[in-house]
């Protein structure tokens, strides 16, 4: 039976790369000589510090750019608010979000329904199992989604015909 799955991933490396682009800009610009600015990456969490809010900001638009430019989709980006502390330094911490939440599963598969094709989504952990008996079904329903907005960016894998 022909299935695929619908998933919200972002691409480490594509990650790792955007900030490694985003640190050499920041090496050369001339509004970041002399400030201390710096992009630390951990797992999910990415922590942008500099030396005031402006630079900060200034910081931050940076970054996101990068992940623009390099199709990382913004909508797995949830920013925090800037902690500004008692000296002026400013950080925020961004979260990378990956898999589909439940909320967002039960979004996904009640789409799938709406279209009424003879096909069946599952919530499997962080991701929605779609199968059906014929490609196009399949097909159909990937065009569907594509064309709903969701809280989260949608990608298909794993195609199996």
């Amino acid at each position: 039976m022909p299935s695929f799955d619908v998933v919200s991933e972002v691409d480490h490396g594509e990650i790792d790369n955007a900030l490694t682009q985003a640190r050499k800009e920041i090496a050369t610009r001339f509004d970041f000589r002399d400030a201390k600015a710096e992009i630390v990456l951990e797992k999910e969490t990415i922590t942008l510090t500099a030396i005031d809010a402006y630079k900060l900001e200034a910081l931050r638009d940076v970054v996101l750019g990068k992940f623009a430019r390099r199709n990382i989709s913004l909508k797995n980006i949830e920013r925090k608010e800037p902690e500004v502390s008692s000296i002026g330094h400013a950080r925020q911490i961004i979260n990378i979000k990956q898999g589909l939440e439940h909320e967002v599963a039960k979004k996904v598969s009640a789409a799938i329904k709406e279209t009424k094709l003879k096909v069946t989504g599952a919530i499997q952990d962080k991701q929605v199992r779609v199968t059906g008996k014929n490609r196009d079904d399949l097909q159909t329903v990937i065009a569907a989604l594509k064309a709903k907005d969701f809280d989260v960016a949608i990608d298909f894998t794993n195609f199996r015909a």
